[in-house]
């Protein structure tokens, strides 16, 4: 069999391409990324840019008459149509000997019916539905990009046995910490910015501390000396790493980078599909790794969670993070591709 890989990148958020450029790098030259607005992102890995199918008119309506069997399926979509028309005529010609899906039921569907293999990524979250379900049987194998400790234990016992847990396959800069007293708020794509206005009534409340943001945040009125906002930036893992305190939203990525570093962690999670970032952070506060907020807390409250987050980092699990984790799951694939 061909030991050439697929793997289909969903394009909401950024944790699927991080984890996809982890394990290709990791198996060079057997690999090449499907997906939407890959150009640019991809390194040196080969990729086969995607049509959008995202839709304003049926984005309410997206099961389009699909019953119980798919998530998304609007009616008279071209970009959905080109997607289809582009993967399958990729399929024919590579004749890959698998394809990863990292994330989409119809595109995992849409790989058996090229009679080729394929593995499915299962995410955090209540995914217990019928048409993950169906996904999932139709899987040679199922990858979680996290411990088994930290899967959702109402999952069902098929699904667990079949699934390989394999963390670290996002990058992550493990270091020695370098700067003391300094807080990293991250944000990620997949959500909605922070309230710049409570990051500079956080940062007043603790100014023995120095805030920097990350990502989308709103600006505030007035800036405090002691926090920086500095939008997008390419080298969150690395700033991860140099600093003390981590907060953010639970996804992936941050998740990965903050228990490979094993930085202090407040965690408040945001409404996601299937409530992943919730069971996500359940599963966090459970084992010790995270401070879990519901909602952004009033400023005086921030000198007492500082302190808390770090004394709870102390007694975190390391187990947790597995430094060779792209390595493994790049060899796993390839068992089954070839």
């Amino acid at each position: 069999m061909n030991s050439q890989i697929g793997y289909y990148v969903h394009h909401h958020g950024d944790g699927h391409r991080q984890r996809a450029l982890a394990i290709a790098k990791a198996l060079p030259g057997c690999i090449t990324l499907l997906g939407t607005g890959l150009s640019g992102k991809t390194e040196s890995i080969p990729y086969l840019d995607l049509a959008n199918d995202y839709d304003d008119r049926n984005h309410h309506d997206s099961g389009g008459g699909a019953g119980e069997s798919l998530h998304y399926a609007p009616h008279g979509h071209d970009g959905i149509r080109q997607r289809v028309a582009a993967i399958t005529k990729w399929v024919a010609c590579a004749k890959p000997g698998l394809i990863v899906v990292d994330v989409s039921v119809e595109v995992a569907m849409l790989a058996r019916l090229t009679s080729t293999p394929m593995v499915y990524v299962r995410l955090s979250g209540s995914r217990s539905d019928p048409p993950h379900l169906d996904a999932f049987r139709a899987a040679l194998a199922i990858i979680s990009p996290f411990h088994r400790d930290l899967d959702d234990p109402e999952m069902a016992p098929w699904v667990r046995e079949k699934t390989a847990y394999l963390p670290g396959l996002s990058q992550a800069h493990p270091g020695p910490l370098t700067q003391e007293n300094t807080v990293l708020v991250v944000c990620g794509k997949g959500g909605s910015p922070f309230n710049g206005e409570d990051l500079a009534a956080a940062a007043a409340a603790t100014p023995e501390m120095k805030w920097r943001a990350i990502g989308p945040v709103t600006p505030p009125e007035k800036l405090p000396p002691n926090l920086i906002i500095a939008g997008w930036v390419a080298t969150a893992d690395e700033e991860i790493a140099r600093s003390h305190i981590i907060i953010g939203h639970p996804g992936d990525g941050l998740v990965n980078a903050v228990i490979a570093t094993r930085r202090p962690f407040i965690c408040l999670p945001q409404p996601r599909p299937f409530d992943e970032q919730f069971v996500k952070a359940k599963r966090l506060e459970a084992l010790g790794v995270a401070v879990v907020l519901k909602a952004w807390p009033e400023a005086a409250a921030w000198p007492g969670l500082l302190v808390r987050a770090i004394k709870l980092n102390s007694d975190a699990p390391s187990y947790l993070h597995d430094p060779d984790g792209a390595a493994r799951a790049a060899q796993f694939l390839k068992s089954l591709a070839s």
